[in-house]
């Protein structure tokens, strides 16, 4: 079928799924009954019937608004228009005028349509330029033309609060008119993706123009909003990870076969081994070294990691933590479940006397003092993970510092933030180090977290 409201369900459900948003043939079914008994003249209705139907985490609600109004249009081409925007007196549209209207909408608790209209009017206005595949419109001039940023004391004008108002009512006004101005931006980017979509197909705005989910985000170009979404989804990544280990835990307790016992056993039925005998595993928590570059070119992927580790503790008997710039020092003290990471950050760097700031690594150098320093803390008990992009600037990788401590630990794994592809280019160092120890590539929480589930050891 490629006709009709069916068709149409399905391809929105794939373009969920292209932005990772797990929708299964149930949810679809749903979604149809849903559209079968709601009133498909009124369009918020219907955004929350699909929501509904197909979402299982309020954190994919983003994505879903996204693609929902390139799937189901609020209007098509230049929509109704209510009145022009002012004008001066050469014909010109007055930039002060169209600011002051803004302002004042933005100071309504409920604009209605008339907001709706205006966005529209104003993308038509100010959001078109020659493209070199022909005309097409950008958020960006609207915001650059606008300001809307700037307009904040305006709309506090215009909300009319009264002259005693406290200084509490004063900072919840102050978000309020921060939370419009967020608003107002959104709906200008939601409806230059509409306009776009009507010259290059919706399919093609979806793949740029529609907010990725967080653990899809590439840490080394992720937003500061992915991160902070990322960091409050630790812990359940943390729990998913941990009912991983152990199940592969109460696996493990079955134990190899034991040919000896097995072969003895299978005297009394003419040499045929009818049950197999296992020996007794010894089974225990494994101990984890962590030894990971806090510079800025991997701050994203790093603090991450760091975070998830921390809070996989438990499933470990002992985790010590190392980070390094150009030197290594141990930071195992400074995390705790009680202690936000940004203050850990500030305090690893002010406290340390090996760590600096300036976010230019050396790999080689780091080596060579955990090696020298710690050097004890990987036995033949120990999973060494080593966490960064192996960019030593030009600087003497110290491979054979590396290839020690591989051989020490009972496990070792290097996870990479950076694309395979890039891997051996300029001053990356991973070649070298790639000889030495098993790296795997980890560009994204999602990737990161099937790594880890894969790698950690459960003895």
């Amino acid at each position: 079928m490629t006709h009709g409201l069916g068709a149409h369900v399905a391809g929105f459900v794939a373009a969920l799924r292209a932005r990772g948003v797990p929708v299964g043939p149930s949810e679809t079914v749903d979604a149809g009954r849903v559209l079968t008994v709601l009133d498909l003249l009124d369009r918020e209705v219907v955004r929350e019937g699909l929501a509904c139907a197909v979402l299982r985490k309020s954190a994919h609600r983003r994505t879903f608004d996204s693609l929902f109004d390139l799937w189901f249009p609020v209007a098509l081409g230049q929509g109704s228009v209510a009145h022009e925007l002012p004008r001066r007196a050469d014909g010109e549209v007055d930039i002060a005028a169209v600011r002051d209207e803004l302002a004042e909408l933005l100071a309504l608790d409920d604009p209605g349509t008339r907001l709706r209209e205006f966005t529209g009017q104003l993308v038509q206005q100010f959001g078109q330029f020659e493209s070199v595949r022909g005309p097409s419109f950008s958020a960006y001039q609207v915001m650059k033309e606008l300001s809307p940023q700037s307009l904040l004391s305006k709309i506090l004008a215009g909300m009319a609060l009264p002259p005693d108002a406290s200084e509490r009512d004063l900072e919840v006004a102050r978000r309020t008119a921060r939370a419009r101005i967020a608003d107002f931006q959104t709906a200008v980017t939601s409806e230059t993706n509409r306009r776009v979509a009507e010259k290059v197909g919706r399919e093609r705005v979806a793949e740029y123009g529609v907010a990725r989910q967080a653990e899809d985000a590439d840490f080394l170009r992720a937003t500061e909003s992915e991160l902070v979404e990322l960091r409050t989804g630790t812990q359940r990544l943390a729990r998913v990870l941990a009912s991983r280990l152990a199940v592969r835990r109460k696996r493990a307790r079955r134990g190899e076969i034991d040919l000896r016992k097995t072969l003895r056993g299978s005297m009394s039925t003419g040499g045929v081994p009818i049950d197999l005998i296992n020996r007794k595993p010894r089974i225990g928590r494994p101990e984890l070294v962590l030894l990971c570059d806090i510079s800025g070119s991997v701050a994203g992927f790093s603090n991450f990691t760091l975070l998830l580790v921390s809070a996989l503790r438990e499933q470990f008997s002992r985790v010590r933590i190392f980070a390094f710039v150009d030197a290594a020092d141990e930071v195992t003290d400074y995390f705790s479940p009680a202690t936000g990471l940004d203050d850990v950050m500030v305090t690893i760097f002010a406290e340390s006397n090996v760590l600096s700031a300036d976010g230019h690594s050396d790999y080689g150098n780091a080596l060579r003092t955990f090696a020298d320093n710690y050097g004890d803390a990987v036995t033949s008990r120990s999973s060494l993970l080593v966490l960064g992009d192996g960019r030593t600037n030009y600087r003497d990788p110290r491979a054979d510092v590396l290839r020690g401590l591989v051989e020490t630990a009972r496990h070792a794994h290097w996870l990479n933030p950076e694309p395979r592809k890039l891997w051996a280019t300029g001053d990356s160092a991973t070649e070298a180090y790639e000889a030495e120890i098993e790296m795997h590539e980890c560009r994204s929480a999602r990737q990161l977290t099937e790594v880890v589930a894969r790698l950690l050891p459960v003895s």
